[in-house]
């Protein structure tokens, strides 16, 4: 298996966790990721707030430059922010043709939308993937019960994405049920985190991770993973503040979907960087991993 790789902003920054994560699994998997040249920030939000020729423009160019290489390798985009401007922009491209004449024009390049774009779930929930990730798993999390949240972009909207499961998902709990994770039933998997609202407009948007944190833990998880770095961030970050503003109790270390393949796969902990978590890992990681091995 071998993709086009857009690591994004965050793979080296505030989500390094998942850079370091998607690496190791990547090497037990055999699944090569070959950087895309001169990559440009995709956008994300900040672009598509101010001007939608902007937003397109940005992923434009850097599929552009994969074209003119010539490998003919479709594009993995394991940040869901990134994967979905990505994604926009080939629709766009694909179904708008003064839309696509006009991009063109801005990034100077010809663009033709002949690679596809894929977020890290639908890669890893091929057969060929889950066929290696069963076979790579050596430490399976039985009793791990986790919510799978997938956030506003991963499977929606069902235009771009193309999915069939926009309501109740279970993509995540395919993948992580070969690393022995249990996948709880609950009703938040796609609701927003509240994205950038939650420095711009923190009162509105903690309500909406209370109410994640509170439906996942009163379904039984004892975690919730994920595959988006804001989703990541604004979780991890603030379930400390809403225990203390909101006498909310919660218990529930966040992760980064590859986080929890890696371990079942004989990471160290600091290996993949749990160790920088904003709300402390090592109490369920003691439970469901070997003693000796949690600080390893």
């Amino acid at each position: 298996m071998k993709y086009a790789y857009f690591p994004g902003c965050t793979s080296k920054s505030t989500g390094l966790e998942y850079g370091l994560s998607l690496k190791f699994l990547c090497e037990k998997i055999d699944l090569e990721l070959l950087e895309m040249p001169d990559w440009n920030c995709c956008g994300a939000t900040a672009a598509h707030a101010l001007d939608e020729d902007l937003a397109l423009a940005l992923p434009a160019r850097n599929l552009a430059l994969l074209e003119q290489q010539g490998t003919g390798l479709d594009v993995l985009a394991p940040c869901a922010a990134c994967y979905s401007r990505m994604a926009h922009t080939v629709h766009a491209i694909l179904h708008q043709p003064e839309k696509a004449a006009r991009i063109n024009e801005l990034i100077g390049l010809p663009y033709r939308a002949e690679n596809e774009v894929f977020s890290l779930l639908t890669v890893l929930d091929s057969e060929e993937a889950r066929a290696r990730i069963e076979k790579s798993v050596v430490k399976p999390l039985h009793n791990l019960k986790v919510a799978c949240y997938y956030g506003c972009l991963l499977v929606r909207p069902v235009g771009i994405t193309g999915s069939t499961e926009t309501e109740n998902p279970q993509s995540m709990e395919r993948i992580l049920a070969l690393a022995g994770v249990e996948g709880v039933d609950w009703a938040f998997k796609t609701e927003c985190c509240g994205a950038s609202h939650q420095v711009a407009l923190p009162r509105a948007a903690r309500s909406l991770l209370y109410n994640i944190f509170h439906n996942a833990q009163a379904n039984g998880a004892e975690a919730i993973a994920t595959a988006c770095p804001l989703c990541m961030m604004n979780l991890d970050m603030r379930e400390q503040e809403l225990n203390k503003t909101r006498g909310a109790g919660f218990d529930m270390p966040v992760f980064y979907l590859t986080e929890l393949l890696a371990l079942a796969m004989g990471a160290k902990p600091r290996e993949i960087g749990l160790h920088k978590h904003f709300y402390p890992t090592n109490k369920l990681l003691e439970r469901i991993l070997v003693a000796g091995e949690v600080k390893a």
